[in-house]
């Protein structure tokens, strides 16, 4: 039995991946807004990312694998966002990042061959309008993922998922009625919206054992909308 970190477990994909590694290992799960409900083999605790100092004294001394899901999804002309916009944004997409790992690294040291999984977007490596709070945020995202895996190599494994729309509560605005889900869904080369299990299946793929030659991917499940036309 393995310990796992995920940050953001409380909702969305974090809440299905901790749910999936619960199965069969202890996972620590982070919660903010969405209150978290009590599952056995997942330890839930109280975290804000945006605050400076992140008290991770509740996790055991070898950690095996990180998970950083904290996200926001803010689509509008790049005339109407503020520099601070985008500075709030990076706060807690990159900067959170950046905090948990570093505060963590003791223990992910101390793992046999320890995982830290990040995540990005589609939009990263595909133009899309009203994206560009997003594709800054969630480009430096992939930037530091490849640069952590080089630094973090052998010891450490750090890998990049890059979803496309996918049916969570922070897609919620963007799926609220049939019309939006079916016009979303036929963007996708395969006619569907993503689920939350689905990126979790991957998640739990490169946390575990069988991933253990992968470090330093971008993984892209979007339903084949970054590489079909």
């Amino acid at each position: 039995m393995k310990n796992y970190l995920i940050i953001g477990a409380s909702s969305g994909i974090g809440k299905s991946i901790a749910q999936q590694l619960a199965k069969e290992h202890t996972v620590f799960g982070t919660y903010r807004n969405t209150e978290a409900e009590q599952t056995p083999n997942i330890n839930f605790h109280y975290l804000d990312v945006l605050e400076d100092d992140l008290d991770f004294k509740f996790l055991p001394e070898v950690l095996d694998g990180l998970v950083y899901c904290p996200g926001s999804i803010n689509l509008k002309p790049f005339k109407r966002f503020s520099a601070k916009d985008f500075e709030d944004d990076f706060k807690l997409q990159v900067s959170g990042a950046v905090k948990c790992i570093q505060a963590c690294l003791p223990q992910l040291k101390k793992s046999k061959q320890g995982s830290i999984v990040l995540f990005s977007s589609v939009a990263v490596q595909n133009g899309f309008n009203f994206h560009s709070q997003v594709s800054a945020s969630k480009g430096a995202i992939e930037g530091m993922g490849k640069a952590l895996a080089a630094e973090f190599a052998p010891k450490i494994r750090v890998n990049v998922i890059a979803p496309s729309l996918t049916n969570t509560p922070l897609a919620s605005s963007m799926l609220n009625s049939e019309k939006k889900i079916e016009a979303n869904a036929e963007r996708h080369p395969l006619k569907s919206i993503g689920e939350s299990e689905d990126i979790a299946n991957l998640a739990h793929f490169l946390l575990s054992d069988k991933s253990s030659w992968i470090t330093g991917q971008v993984h892209h499940i979007d339903g084949g909308i970054s590489t079909i036309k």
